[in-house]
């Protein structure tokens, strides 16, 4: 992704950074998947070696009238 920003200076100090509000959204959705990948990432570490739930095992105990 390429980025357009613009500069604003105060004095000879570079201040502040303006960008396109697409390439902003663009970069928090970036920002997102990362942390959600991260979370991800750490939740597997977590349960590694440990025996999976199957899923109908799951909507039964969350949901038991969504139960097939």
């Amino acid at each position: 992704m390429k980025i357009h920003p613009q500069i604003i200076k105060k004095g000879e100090k570079d201040e502040f950074i303006v960008l396109p509000v697409e390439e902003f959204e663009t970069l928090l959705e970036m920002a997102e998947a990362y942390e959600d990948l991260k979370d991800l990432r750490e939740a597997k570490a977590q349960t590694r070696g440990e025996k999976g739930v199957p899923l109908d095992e799951v909507i039964a105990e969350m949901a038991p009238e969504l139960k097939r």
